[in-house]
């Protein structure tokens, strides 16, 4: 009788971990995939399910499940409300994608309060990661951007500078920390502009920077109609025959739009961390597998890159945990961890667990019979502040 069950226990232990060991990873990834901020979402998409698909679907001999949601954009409220209902409902190991930052930052109350590990895949607001323990950032973020540019334009003495930003925290992250480096250089800015984050008529900002009389102007709008608006506006009232310079980050002509933007992208010199023509062999090889996967009308831009490093980290972090999903270990193992990406070498500092990088100066030229963002000079090893 007793060795029956001690044998019956035994049983229903073996299953109980076969069970456990069978179990689906599940990773929640809220993401815009409608409204003027589905292209974002979509990439960020791709990039994740193509990182799976070259890398295998199972981690710690479990399988690997995406449950996706749609926040549209811009929507702090949903973005947390679609956030708590992956953990409540869906039971979701690990939390992900975030677009936007006003998102992002209502959704880390969730990734504390829950106890899941949440990675930023775009989300660039400098304050993010201060505001969860929880969370770990693979994209970038706008001051370890736009820091390099200023000092760029400080080092090639590009003159007097004017700054226009959209006014919201990528917006004001991006105009403060590209100010405070080219004043720490001794320089002070022409001009500063702030405008609505949904702005699309650039008539009245440009012809105030025109009367301004700067050598240059440093840019920041969300991607999208934003800037392919601000850039036909600018050419339409003659800046770049006046030998105005155009600075910017990455956002300014994205993989996604610059072909939209055309001829008026051309010359623009930019801060970013990714670009289709980055030269490794590691990116042309992600570039003719995202062509192959999705198609070559749409290239991947630096936020499907973001996409395939998050669930490079999301890998690397369960690998290393066997599976366990415990926001302490999950965070713990990504403190310093550094892989091999499309982009170049990317680290999560042990501190922040924001990302390292590299930060690449690209003038924005037509070759090969299309309009890209070519490399020219670099910063290494930028940390996010």
């Amino acid at each position: 009788m007793i060795i029956r069950l001690i044998t019956a226990a035994v049983a229903m232990a073996l299953a109980a971990n076969c069970a456990i060991a069978q179990e689906k990873i599940r990773i929640g990834l809220v993401l815009p995939l409608s409204g003027p901020y589905a292209d974002y979402g979509n990439q960020i998409s791709n990039g994740a399910r193509l990182y799976i698909a070259r890398h295998g679907d199972t981690i710690a001999g479990r399988k690997v499940e995406l449950i996706i949601r749609d926040d549209t954009g811009i929507a702090p409220e949903l973005t947390k409300r679609l956030a708590q209902e992956l953990v409540t409902n869906q039971h979701v190991d690990v939390l992900a994608g975030f677009g936007l930052s006003p998102g992002a930052l209502a959704a880390a109350a969730v990734a504390t309060q829950s106890g899941k590990p949440m990675v930023v895949m775009n989300a660039a607001a400098s304050v993010l990661t201060s505001k969860s323990p929880n969370i770990v950032r693979v994209s970038h973020t706008l001051p370890q951007l736009s820091q390099p540019m200023a000092k760029w334009a400080l080092q090639n003495q590009v003159g007097e500078v004017y700054t226009l930003v959209a006014d919201f925290a990528p917006g004001l992250d991006a105009q403060g920390a590209f100010k405070a480096a080219y004043e720490a250089g001794g320089r002070k800015l022409l001009g500063e502009m702030k405008v609505p984050v949904g702005n699309v008529d650039f008539s009245a900002a440009v012809q105030r920077i025109k009367d301004a009389g700067p050598s240059a102007v440093f840019l920041f709008l969300p991607p999208g109609e934003a800037t392919i608006a601000f850039m036909k506006t600018w050419v339409e009232r003659g800046m770049d025959k006046a030998g105005v310079r155009l600075l910017g980050t990455v956002d300014l002509v994205d993989d996604s739009i610059v072909e939209a933007i055309g001829k008026p992208a051309l010359g623009a010199i930019t801060a970013g961390h990714y670009s289709t023509a980055h030269d490794s062999v590691l990116n042309r090889e992600y570039v003719a597998a995202y062509g192959k996967a999705y198609g070559t009308r749409m290239r991947p831009n630096y936020m499907s890159v973001a996409g395939y490093d998050g669930m490079a980290a999301i890998y690397t972090a369960l690998n290393k945990t066997g599976g366990d999903s415990d926001a302490v270990k999950f965070t713990g193992a990504l403190k310093g961890a550094s892989w091999e990406s499309p982009r170049g070498t990317v680290k999560i500092d042990a501190d922040t667990r924001d990302v390292v990088q590299t930060v690449y100066i690209r003038r924005t030229e037509q070759r090969n019979g299309g309009i890209y963002s070519i490399e020219f000079d670099k910063f290494t090893e930028q940390k996010a502040f």
